[in-house]
Order: structure tokens, then C-alpha cells, then sequence
């Protein structure tokens, strides 16, 4: 994995993941946190957005979205599949978000889904850094953590939700969610792939 960059083996598996993510409802990929996620609209950032199946959920639910994916041949696509004027699309990336780092904004949802085991352990002191300036009081970060082997040409590193919790809590943040459970997809239930599903509130 030494010298891959966070979104390695993206790029070359963007047609066949266009269509894998988006054949996975928004509603069944997030189900156990819906309860946690707001009925009235707000500002929402989302993380590593793919195809955009997300955004444009949460777009037309009334919610001011800014999409941050670094993949060209993923961002540019979900742009023309998903277009609505309430999802700004922006090619950046964690730890640094150097794009977002240049405003002001403030959100009060930030999505990392299947995002966080990009990045080594100093990355990921870095970038939750950059999130706890991201978000504004009260706002939840949610995460969902991968457990399972690296698939080939994919930068990954085992990371625990503890790890995590621990991460953010001198920025304010308390677990309230956590749970760990199976994936959607046969091809990682055969190869015993897991998931850490995380909800952190600033109080």
C-alpha cells in the first residue's frame, strides 16, 4: 500500500462502481442511523460522495449539500447523473481539504461513508482536524468504518471505532451511535467484510 494515494483503485473501477453504488438504496445502505439524520433542512457535507446517490438523496429532502470527491472519473459522472442545483461538487480530499479550508463554511452533517480506512494514522489525526473546524455545535459526523481483507490496488488500514471516538473527543465529540454489522454486497460477505457503523455529536 506504500505510495497509493487515499482514493487509489478508484478511478480504474469507476464504471463498474457506478453501477454497483447505485443499484444500493439510500435508505437500505443507511438504515440503522436514518432516526439520527435531520427532517429540516440543513447544511450537509458529504465526504468521498461517488456517484452522488447520497447528495441527491439529501438534495431533494430540501438540504443544502457540498459533494467532496477526489475521483474525477466518479465526480464528473455522479454530476451528470445526479444534477441539481442544491449539491455544489467539489474535487478534494481528506486529510487536508484544502478547497474547504479556504472558506468559511460550517456544516452540521458530515457523511464519511466507507471513507476513513483510506487513511493512515496520521492522516487521520490530521483530517479529523479538519472536521472538527467543519462542523458547526451540535453537528454529528457519521461514519462507517470497513473491516475485512484490502481488495488489490486499494490503499486501506484497519480502523476501529474506539480509535475513532478517541480521535475526536478533544474536539467536543461523543459517541452516539455504534454498532458493528454485516455487508450488502455477496462479493464482501463471502470474503468476510464487516462494518463499523459510527455516529459522533459535538455538544
Amino acid at each position: 500500500m506504500t505510495g497509493l494515494k487515499s482514493n487509489a483503485g478508484y478511478a480504474s473501477e469507476a464504471e463498474d462502481l457506478l453501477q454497483r453504488y447505485e443499484a444500493l438504496a439510500f435508505e437500505e445502505v443507511h438504515a440503522p442511523v436514518l432516526h439520527l439524520l435531520p427532517e429540516r433542512p440543513t447544511r450537509i457535507l458529504e465526504i468521498g460522495s461517488g456517484t452522488g446517490r447520497d447528495a441527491a438523496v439529501f438534495a431533494k429532502q430540501g438540504h443544502q449539500v457540498t459533494a467532496v470527491e477526489p475521483t474525477d472519473e466518479l465526480r464528473i459522472p455522479a454530476m451528470s447523473l445526479h444534477p441539481d442545483s442544491a449539491i455544489e461538487w467539489i474535487g478534494d480530499s481528506l486529510p487536508s481539504l484544502a478547497q474547504l479550508k479556504e472558506r468559511s463554511a460550517a456544516f452540521d452533517i458530515i457523511m464519511l461513508t466507507a471513507v476513513w480506512m483510506h487513511l493512515d494514522a496520521d492522516e487521520r489525526a490530521a483530517g479529523m482536524k479538519e472536521l472538527s473546524r467543519l462542523a458547526t455545535p451540535g453537528a454529528k459526523i457519521f461514519f462507517l468504518l470497513r473491516h475485512g481483507p484490502v481488495p488489490p490496488g486499494r490503499r486501506m488500514f484497519e480502523v476501529s471505532g474506539e480509535e475513532t471516538e478517541a480521535l475526536a473527543a478533544p474536539y467536543g465529540f461523543s459517541p452516539v451511535f455504534s454498532a458493528r454489522h454485516g455487508s450488502l454486497w455477496k462479493a464482501n460477505q463471502d470474503n468476510g467484510v464487516t462494518w463499523t457503523r459510527l455516529v459522533l455529536a459535538r455538544v
